[in-house]
């Protein structure tokens, strides 16, 4: 298992880029083969249905594109970690903008084609250290890919929820990344070394103030697999039913983290 987080965690840009390609690439075929009577399930996202929520998966991956069109800020001012809390501030925004979308592109094979020629083209383009401006402040191009990550996997998983019987599955790197991101945030959010959190086999944390451990087992830990702090993170499960159906071991005085749930809204 890595070791706790101490620094700043960097990213591949050649692994994220090929990380979300393939993502999106699942969610392409996945959508190819649905009918319109899946399409038009409800989902675990309000009013959206399946038609609305593969609309909003490829306007999460063309928000690159619309970053791109602007200037370019001055200079970088946040880190991706911070992208998390961030998310929550234009959520009504979004929701007209996916249901506007699914409407103008009835044909969700075209659009989805589309999305994913255009994204390669745009990545070919632009260097990666090149600045956007975003919801949570000006990042390099590299850095708001990760943050695709997180929205194309966490979305997978919201249409494998809606249609009975659909596996799409998820990109090892995608999984990684954005269960890294997740977890990196929670550690911001309440930082401290009393609570360690482990998503084996891609995240380790610390945090919670309280006793700090140096060796041994820390004082308080809880434990999970990613898809499930992925759920947890981002409010698609609550950490009480996580708990009873045994999804999530946690030990020690600290180790109720509950409060701190959602990470991302």
């Amino acid at each position: 298992m890595p070791p706790a987080r101490k620094r700043a965690r960097s990213y591949d840009p050649a692994r994220t880029r090929a990380a979300v390609l393939a993502q999106l690439a699942h969610v392409r075929e996945a959508a190819h083969g649905l009918t319109p009577e899946q399409l038009a399930l409800p989902t675990r996202l309000g009013e959206w249905t399946v038609r609305d929520l593969i609309a909003h998966i490829g306007m999460a991956v063309t928000a690159v594109h619309r970053a791109l069109d602007r200037p370019a800020p001055p200079k970088q001012d946040v880190t991706v970690v911070r992208w998390p809390f961030a998310t929550s501030a234009n959520a009504a925004a979004i929701a007209d903008f996916t249901r506007n979308l699914a409407a103008d592109h009835p044909d969700l094979d075209a659009y989805l084609a589309d999305v994913d020629s255009s994204l390669r083209a745009v990545l070919d383009e632009h260097s990666g250290s090149r600045l956007l401006e975003t919801n949570a402040g000006a990042l390099p191009l590299d850095d708001y890919l990760v943050t695709r990550t997180v929205e194309l996997v966490v979305h997978t998983d919201d249409l494998n929820a809606a249609v009975p019987g659909l596996e799409v599955p998820h990109d090892r790197q995608a999984l990684a990344a954005a269960t890294r991101l997740l977890a990196d945030a929670l550690a911001v959010k309440a930082p401290g070394g009393s609570t360690e959190v482990r998503v084996p086999p891609y995240a380790v944390v610390q945090c919670v103030e309280g006793p700090r451990h140096t060796r041994g087992t820390p004082p308080s830990v809880v434990e999970t697999d990613p898809l499930t702090w992925i759920r947890l993170a981002t409010g698609r499960i609550s950490w009480k039913d996580a708990v009873t159906e045994a999804k999530v071991s946690a030990s020690g005085e600290r180790a109720d983290i509950a409060g701190l749930l959602p990470v991302m809204a």
